[in-house]
């Protein structure tokens, strides 16, 4: 397992070297048909990992945002989102980060949150989580009235999900912060934060952060309750309050 989070390191290290090289400079911005932005960043750091990926582990498989699937039956399979929050790259917030996950018949053993403009990388392996080398926990609060809750976007959650309950949740807490994509997970994990959740969301969006926030000590699931691999949302916490969350989310 070490030598597999030493190649995870690796991999967050030398794409970071490639965003970092576009990051707040002039480059066009695509459009792709699903109406989110692209670029040449998100393009060439993902480029990057399925090279070094397939060059290691020829035989694994990888699913990755920018250039989809390669090898799909394999028992082990790469997820990656070269940068998960490319909005904020474009405008120039350096909370955007780079999600690899390595998945084992479709359970996420290692996840990485690399955040390269902020020199922050986060490591989990369900057991435990790092930032830059130093063991991190979640949070150990006990009541929503002390809670800081994250979310990536109100909008979303009233389109997708019970604006009516995500509205109460928010009566209860002490904070809400929209600070959104990876960088509220890494909040989280390092014990910065107490709730996190996402609407709607990808594979390559989700992944990563299940080790991530398992290895911090937190419990992560889709918004029902249920194993957030077999779902498209998130909604992560310290265990002490996930259950009262997914009540509150779902009324």
């Amino acid at each position: 397992m070490n030598e597999l989070k030493n190649f995870c390191k690796l991999l967050a290290d030398e794409s970071g070297k490639i965003i970092k090289q576009y990051y707040r400079t002039d480059y066009r911005v695509e459009i792709k048909s699903d109406e989110t932005p692209v670029t040449i960043a998100d393009k060439r750091s993902e480029e990057l990992i399925r090279e070094m990926i397939m060059k290691e582990f020829p035989d694994h498989g990888i699913l990755g945002e920018e250039f989809g699937e390669y090898n799909p039956s394999s028992e082990y399979k790469w997820i990656l989102d070269p940068i998960d929050g490319t909005k904020s790259f474009i405008s120039g917030v350096p909370l955007f980060g780079t999600l690899i996950a390595l998945i084992h018949n479709n359970e996420p053993i290692i996840g990485v949150i690399n955040h390269p403009v902020l020199g922050e990388c986060l490591i989990g392996d369900n057991i435990a989580t790092e930032l830059n080398d130093i063991k991190v926990t979640v949070r150990k609060c006990e009541d929503l009235s002390s809670a800081l809750l994250l979310a990536s976007d109100h909008l979303m959650v009233a389109k997708y999900r019970s604006k009516s309950g995500f509205d109460n949740l928010l009566s209860r807490v002490k904070l809400y912060r929209t600070w959104g994509d990876c960088y509220g997970y890494s909040l989280l994990a390092s014990g910065f934060a107490d709730i996190m959740i996402d609407p709607i969301m990808s594979k390559w969006d989700l992944a990563a952060l299940i080790p991530v926030v398992k290895g911090a000590g937190g419990t992560i699931t889709d918004y029902y309750g249920n194993n957030p691999m077999e779902g498209n949302s998130i909604v992560a916490s310290n265990t002490k309050l996930h259950g009262q969350v997914l009540t509150i989310l779902n009324q």
